[in-house]
């Protein structure tokens, strides 16, 4: 109880009496930082903090998508960073913030509970705000936010409908929106966000969504050979025709999309699982484990392990989605034709 107190903020000594609970961020000096959960449980009280790396860590470091670094120096649009509790995605968004600031200039603002990452002003101005110290709530926050001159908002977590809503305006009205949210996939994160509005509203928010959205990065945190963890990601870039499956409620073909949509840095989960276990990086028994679809993945390592496995075999599909022709207009389907003429000599070189 005496540790607990030394630590523990007035508000959240007050919380954790009247809820049972409460979370908060600690820094021990400047050596490192935690992210604390206290909690009450058989009449005591318990708490687990979580070490918060002291340093930034690069997109190479982290092994992310080549996709990220074209998607977070867009003007506008939503950028959904999705995943288990414990997933790594507030490292992963701390990455990308500390990207724009060591690059461009730009009003950076995050809306976090609590702050972890502490980003200092380099050639972007950083304003962190953390909900029940700074602000009241999300929706507050994100509201206060559209009239602070903003070119970049980081929320923490969308938790709720106003929350949702507010991420949605914002990247409508011209600011590039970073949130999270705790789902495992591109199609998944699309359903839960089209869910939590009623009926009669869904068609609305589907339109709303196809417009705003730009990506979709999920992620998975796998043990490491031989220690450590190294994360595995899906990313979706959205496209003419993704956005057309988001409007017509046709999100089951999203997936298809991903695994010929290779030219835009798309790839799904499984093929990331694939990549970590064909590098000796991690067990096979672990990316079976976090596998969107276990028993296809097994299969290919076996193949693999038998050396039956052609070298292009997993994730080398076809480069036209089957349904782009019937999904973008002409226009779009040009310039895709364009590049695929650019780098269909690349291609084949590495197939020899």
């Amino acid at each position: 109880m005496a540790l607990m107190k030394s630590i523990t903020p007035d508000r959240c000594q007050q919380e954790l009496q009247e809820r049972g609970g409460a979370d908060f961020g600690f820094a021990y000096a400047d050596k490192c930082r935690f992210r604390v959960a206290i909690f009450k449980q058989k009449g005591n009280v318990s708490i687990v903090c979580r070490r918060i790396p002291s340093q930034f860590f690069t997109f190479e470091q982290l092994r992310m998508p080549d996709a990220i670094r074209r998607l977070i120096t867009r003007p506008r649009g939503l950028l959904l960073v999705t995943g288990p509790t414990g997933s790594g995605k507030t490292t992963s968004l701390a990455s990308m913030i500390n990207f724009i600031n060591d690059n461009y200039d730009r009003h950076i603002i995050t809306i976090e509970d609590p702050i972890e990452y502490y980003h200092t002003h380099k050639r972007s101005t950083v304003n962190q705000r953390e909900i029940g110290v700074d602000v009241p709530s999300f929706k507050e926050a994100l509201r206060r936010a559209l009239r602070m001159d903003p070119d970049v908002i980081l929320v923490g977590e969308m938790r709720d409908l106003e929350t949702i809503h507010a991420a949605l305006e914002a990247a409508e009205t011209g600011h590039l929106v970073f949130a999270t949210l705790h789902t495992s996939g591109a199609a998944s994160t699309i359903n839960r966000i089209v869910d939590v509005f009623p009926k009669e509203q869904q068609d609305q928010i589907r339109t709303q969504l196809s417009t705003a959205l730009i990506g979709v990065l999920s992620q998975a945190l796998l043990p490491k050979k031989p220690e450590g963890v190294i994360a595995a990601y899906e990313m979706m870039v959205v496209t003419p025709a993704i956005q057309n499956l988001v409007r017509e409620n046709k999100v089951y073909r999203i997936d298809s999309s991903i695994q010929t949509g290779r030219k835009h840095g798309m790839f799904l989960l499984d093929e990331s699982l694939f990549k970590l276990w064909k590098e000796g990086l991690c067990e096979k028994e672990e990316v079976l484990l976090r596998a969107s679809r276990p028993a296809e993945l097994a299969q290919k390592i076996a193949l693999a392990e038998r050396g039956q496995l052609e070298e292009d075999e997993y994730g080398d599909e076809e480069e036209e989605d089957e349904y782009e022709d019937e999904d973008e207009d002409t226009d779009d389907e040009t310039e895709d034709d364009e590049d695929d003429d650019r780098r269909r000599p690349s291609v084949r070189r590495s197939g020899r």
